[in-house]
């Protein structure tokens, strides 16, 4: 059994060397030796205001917001309650009175 990391995207078993690269084969997705030791630290997401935020935190939309694929807007001052953190593009997953569950950015809220 090699002692290779498992992939950081999908999580696969089967990673194996390519040059001074990891690759998985199930995802095709390619990481360096290097970032897979950055890779085990802890994400830590930070607000606009750059205070640490945690699963199940309050926190107020600082701006409107447009809703894609949609006319309507999340109105700044907006309190979100109970977020859940993810390692996305889109960091804040969540449901907003009106509007149902999606995801925000991290750097348009502020923690309440």
């Amino acid at each position: 059994m090699s002692d290779l990391p498992n992939c950081p995207k999908c999580n696969s078993e089967y990673t194996y060397e390519v040059g001074v690269l990891l690759t998985c084969p199930e995802c095709a997705y390619e990481w360096s030796k290097s970032a897979a030791h950055a890779s085990e630290e802890a994400r830590v997401w930070k607000d606009a205001n750059g205070k640490v935020l945690q699963d199940g935190d309050t926190v107020t939309v600082i701006k409107d917001l447009k809703v894609k694929g949609s006319s309507s807007v999340i109105k700044g001052g907006t309190k979100v309650k109970n977020i859940r953190l993810i390692d996305s593009d889109h960091d804040i997953d969540c449901k907003i009175d009106g509007f149902g569950s999606m995801q925000l950015k991290s750097e348009f809220v502020k923690k309440a």
